[in-house]
């Protein structure tokens, strides 16, 4: 096993981490990509139900070099599976994961430049920038932006320009120092309030545009009603996190002006 890699050392050692709950149909041909980019991944199988895990296990059996899998015992959440994925990753060695949604609306490609962003700031965390076609659903657009003003009021800054976008680069020992020592939603909620709290860190943030599109048979687990209330409570939680570290955002944001 490859030792734990610092950020600051000069070689990077990224893997892709890839949540997976019931996406049988896509994740063979985005793990085709991945490994078409010569780069090993972590599968994450959130309880899916047999048809997907059965899709899992053949995959990470056919390419044991390149392909691993976590299994979780049930369904926890897109966030808590992402977390596995992190613990799993810096088990390995990884200093650098790669997340990217398993539901074929990202452009895998386009990995390949979001490592180069990382390479050139590897203590940066490299985060998505949607730029949507026609495909995207007008309800999930319009809620987004709701949300992007959140996250500015949340950090005192417009650094994040988008906060739910699956598809970015962490550099692991910062995201495992704050997972470690702060309770992080495990839900839909995760994507958003790992980059604030990074962000409150001082992480820095760099944003790249990257085209999503919405599959007509693509499946989400996006709970309207649940998602939202959830994403409502922990907007108004880092809200009050954020009155608390005012003085301290304040300072840090006029030094940095």
């Amino acid at each position: 096993m490859k030792k734990p890699c610092a950020v600051r050392e000069a070689v990077m050692l990224p893997v892709v981490v890839i949540p997976v709950f019931n996406h049988a149909l896509k994740i063979g041909a985005l793990v085709d990509a991945v490994r078409a980019q010569e780069l090993p991944c972590l599968l994450v199988d959130d309880g899916s139900e047999p048809v997907c895990a059965k899709v899992l296990m053949q995959l990470a059996a056919e390419n044991p070099a390149t392909v691993n899998l976590v299994r979780l015992p049930c369904n926890r959440g897109k966030g808590a599976a992402v977390m596995a994925g992190f613990r799993e990753a810096a088990r390995r060695g990884y200093s650098h994961v790669v997340q990217i949604d398993a539901d074929g609306q990202h452009d895998a490609a386009d990995i390949a430049g979001f490592l180069r962003e990382a390479r050139n700031f590897p203590e940066a965390m490299i985060i998505g920038c949607p730029k949507f076609d026609a495909s995207v659903p007008k309800g999930r657009l319009y809620g987004r932006y709701l949300t992007h003003v959140w996250v500015w009021i949340n950090t005192l800054s417009v650094d994040i320009r988008d906060s739910m976008c699956g598809f970015r680069v962490y550099p692991l020992p910062p995201v495992l120092r704050l997972i470690d020592t702060v309770r992080v939603g495990r839900r839909m909620d995760f994507d958003i309030e790992i980059l604030v709290r990074l962000h409150w860190t001082g992480v820095a943030v760099r944003n790249r545009d990257t085209c999503v599109n919405y599959p007509p048979d693509g499946i989400s687990h996006f709970d309207l009603l649940r998602d939202n209330l959830r994403i409502s409570r922990m907007h108004a939680m880092l809200f009050f996190g954020m009155l608390w570290r005012l003085p301290w955002l304040l300072t840090r944001k006029r030094k940095g002006s």
